[in-house]
């Protein structure tokens, strides 16, 4: 293991940490226990405390193994925003044995079936919104047993979501439980067998294949990031957090639900991003750590008068997903008085393999390796390792490393690099390490886009627009975007006597069926795609 990085390793901290010997469920099991009447949520300003949190899960567990039949396992897919609920339904996930399928609740009816299906998922926890989608897709999987919850049964009335509920009016009576009839239920929960190498989640990644793949991780290498983080970045019992990154994804899953749940520490939740809302819920509830996006940071610190706000209260900010922009880390440090502490993960590692040290970090920098990493990198010919300023591969071993990608095994096998004698993952992206270890991004070796830190997979929404009767061929790259970063462009071959499509009709159809951050920002029409000696077309070149 290289250890150029220990010079500024924060001070205090061990190395190494112990493995896991728990469960991740065990986790809140041990807070409620320590902290009963600790507010676990606040929502709005309706709070839910510890013990009030338990009795949720338990009764939600119970109900998923008395009435769903849900076994140690079996897979049950959580589709829906940021709410108390999202938090019960993980926990009561994995108190049944079970093994949690987040999905995004930005997708649409294509991007839902394919992960019920390859998941292989038994039952749906999903928001009332969203149950237009459940319909287009429920034709298919029958069997799937479907337990839908509104929003505001955890939120007080004058809360102002913003959120339309369709309701259930598109579903047949029979088809859904609603959340308060299962609560009411009070079944007990089945006896807790799972252990540290049990299966966890499986959250999906998009890859190159043109479809989003499971990353199977077990309770261990989810807890191997929870664990990571309070010494790192400071957080301690009882410590107040804002949550305003989406929980189905793995930073805001593990910074800002997992964490807190851990620390015995209150989430303060949003369910929608807004800058204003996010300013009042740091000012009056004295906010101490926040995660966000640069995209977040940018809204914030463009509000009218966010000068005058008393921001005193925090401790800690950063983010990962996408660099922050030198200027916007500067005017956060001159308003903060706080480094935009950046971390670098992936889904495969379920969030951060490197943060940057608290006490000395760098800007648009990767960060070090955090405890138990062994990160190097290789040379993108001949996969041999290379040393210090030099550019290739980044390749990592470490605890929070997947178990490989659900049900593909072609795929993980090549997935993994062995050096010295271990397995290390390939991360695909393009870097290189300065001699004090810290770790810089360059480019992608796969053809990621990056939307607001949301990653966008050309091959996945090629293969989506493939499935329009107009399209012939569709081509996605990336352009440059002042705001989100990047944005998508589809390059499109129409169909045979068509020279273009009307392109509003196109986005609203592509609205239909892929998240909104997916949808093409522009469409271009030609009347055939550039190609190799072999046939391949030739992306780079659009």
């Amino acid at each position: 293991m290289q250890s150029q990085h220990y010079g500024v390793w924060p001070k205090g901290l061990p190395h190494s940490l112990p493995p896991s010997e728990f469960s991740v469920f065990q986790n809140l099991l041990a807070s409620a226990r320590k902290y009963p009447e600790t507010l676990a949520v606040s929502y709005y300003g309706r709070g839910l405390q510890y013990m009030d949190l338990l009795q949720d899960v338990r009764s939600i567990a119970g109900f998923l193994h008395q009435e769903f039949g849900i076994q140690r396992k079996d897979r049950v897919a959580i589709y829906m925003q940021n709410a108390p609920q999202f938090i019960i339904a993980y926990y009561a996930i994995l108190a049944a044995n079970a093994v949690i399928v987040p999905i995004s609740p930005m997708f649409k009816r294509a991007e839902l079936a394919h992960i019920l299906r390859d998941s292989g998922a038994t039952a749906l926890i999903h928001g009332e919104e969203l149950s237009i989608e459940v319909a287009a897709v429920k034709d298919e999987f029958q069997d799937l047993d479907l337990l839908s919850t509104s929003y505001s049964e955890y939120a007080p009335a004058n809360a102002g979501l913003g959120i339309q509920d369709n309701g259930l009016q598109s579903l047949e009576p029979d088809h859904a439980v609603n959340w308060p009839d299962a609560l009411a239920l009070n079944c007990p929960p089945p006896e807790h067998i799972c252990g540290p190498d049990d299966w966890c989640i499986v959250p999906y990644s998009s890859g190159t294949s043109g479809r989003p793949k499971g990353c199977l991780h077990t309770h261990s290498s989810v807890n191997a990031t929870i664990y990571a983080y309070p010494g790192w970045v400071g957080i301690e019992d009882g410590s107040r957090i804002l949550a305003t990154l989406p929980f189905c994804h793995v930073t805001g899953m593990q910074h800002s639900m997992n964490l807190p749940i851990l620390t015995g520490s209150t989430i303060y939740l949003m369910t929608r991003w807004n800058a204003e809302t996010a300013a009042n819920i740091i000012e009056t509830e004295r906010i101490q750590h926040w995660r966000s996006i640069t995209t977040m940071m940018i809204d914030f610190l463009s509000l009218p008068g966010i000068e005058d706000r008393d921001l005193s209260s925090l401790q800690a900010i950063g983010g990962g997903g996408a660099q922050m922009p030198k200027g916007v880390a500067q005017k956060m440090e001159d308003l903060i008085g706080l480094d935009y502490i950046e971390a670098y993960g992936l889904t495969e590692t379920m969030a951060p393999t490197h943060i940057n040290p608290i006490q000395a970090p760098r800007k648009q920098c990767l960060g070090i390796p955090i405890f138990d990493v062994d990160c190097r990198v290789i040379d993108l010919g001949t996969n041999e390792e290379i040393g210090a300023s030099q550019t290739g591969e980044i390749v990592t071993h470490a605890p929070q490393v997947f178990q490989g990608y659900w049900q593909r095994p072609e795929e993980t096998s090549a997935a993994f690099i062995e050096i010295d004698g271990k397995k290390f993952f390939r991360t695909g992206d393009i870097g290189y390490y300065d001699e004090q270890g810290y770790f810089y991004f360059v480019d992608r070796l796969k053809r990621m886009i990056n939307v607001s830190g949301l990653k966008v997979w050309p091959a996945e929404v090629e293969a989506i627009l493939h499935g329009h009767p107009d399209i012939a061929e569709a081509c996605v790259v990336a352009d440059e975007d002042p705001r989100s970063g990047e944005a998508a462009r589809a390059v499109i071959v129409p169909a045979q006597g068509l020279a273009t499509l009307e392109v509003e009709a196109l986005r609203a159809w592509c609205k239909e069926n892929m998240a909104a951050y997916k949808v093409p920002r522009r469409f271009e029409f030609r009347s055939e795609l550039p190609r190799g000696a072999a046939g391949k077309v030739l992306w780079k070149d659009l």
